[in-house]
């Protein structure tokens, strides 16, 4: 059973930046892709960014130029690094993987506060 363990977030004002980051455990089938999803009170949970297997990153349009994802496939880690955050970015963030098989995998998700 894939395990995915995160660490990092908490609390930044605005225009600071954090650092998120996230292992799997328990891997036997590549993982074709790795990622972040966050989920804000009252909305639905949204793609952040995701790496792809083939190398290619996609992010979601409020994030472009100021978050980027790294992924350390042989490790199968992903970070998340955060710059120039905003409130509108405070939300629970999670790490997302998924197999070949299209079998998701959850992380528990992690915290993240932008206030002044």
């Amino acid at each position: 059973q894939v395990q995915l363990v995160e660490s990092g977030g908490g609390l930044s004002q605005p225009g600071g930046s954090l650092r998120l980051s996230c292992a799997a455990s328990g891997v036997r089938n590549t993982i074709y892709k790795m990622g972040w999803y966050r989920q804000a009170p009252g909305h639905q949970r949204e793609l952040v960014a995701q790496f792809l297997l083939s190398g290619r990153t996609t992010y979601t349009d409020s994030v472009k130029g100021r978050f980027t994802v790294s992924r350390d496939i042989a490790r199968n880690t992903v970070a998340l690094e955060m710059n120039s955050l905003k409130p509108e970015d405070t939300a629970v963030y999670y790490c997302n993987a998924a197999d070949k098989d299209s079998v998701d995998y959850w992380g528990q998700g992690t915290q993240v506060t932008v206030s002044s």
